[in-house]
């Protein structure tokens, strides 16, 4: 697998992308190969569990984290387009309420690798997208917590075209000052 690896602002925060093989027939890549992943990043994760999410456009999901059993997640668009967001939360960090945010689409086959420590969220900027990404732990519901999207500490540059489509929970998230962070 040919895998080129990005560095980002926030140095634990890699944009990925595949090699691509394409010809009339359509396309293929290896999605995800664990041996490439370590030799790409120098990473070894277990990946646990895949999770799946449908959404409309201006659907804004995030910005996500658990407080234990923190989750590394490996973001892609299946179809249609997001503009994906990693926030670093750790206290320690010398990049903590920093951002990182990049489009990935089914087009570009990009992918996000969002450290444990991080907080992530999505907004839909196609008319649909389905969106696929692997975790390193499980979910679990009693540790999840949520930043609200639009902290002005953060001062996300969120590239929305009306308002946000928002869980009650979501809606609803205290601000990083006000946040439970992971340990």
């Amino acid at each position: 697998m040919n895998l080129t690896v990005t560095q980002t602002a926030l140095p634990e925060v890699l944009v990925l992308e595949p090699k691509v093989f394409g010809d009339d027939r359509g396309f293929f890549f290896e999605s995800f190969n664990a041996r490439a992943f370590k030799e790409a990043t120098g990473l070894t994760r277990d990946f646990v569990q895949d999770n799946h999410s449908r959404s409309a456009r201006n659907v804004l999901r995030g910005l996500h984290y658990q407080i234990e059993h923190a989750q590394g997640k490996l973001v892609r668009a299946l179809s249609g387009e997001i503009f994906d967001v990693a926030v670093d939360l750790r206290r320690t960090s010398p990049n903590f309420g920093k951002w990182f945010g990049v489009e990935l689409s089914a087009e570009n086959k990009r992918q996000l690798w969002v450290p444990e420590g991080f907080g992530h969220g999505f907004v839909v900027i196609s008319d649909v997208a389905e969106v696929l990404y692997k975790t390193t732990d499980y979910w679990y519901p009693e540790h999840e917590r949520a930043v609200v999207w639009n902290d002005a500490e953060l001062s996300i540059d969120w590239p929305l075209s009306g308002a946000p489509v928002l869980a009650a929970k979501d809606a609803a998230a205290p601000p990083l000052s006000r946040a439970e962070l992971p340990l």
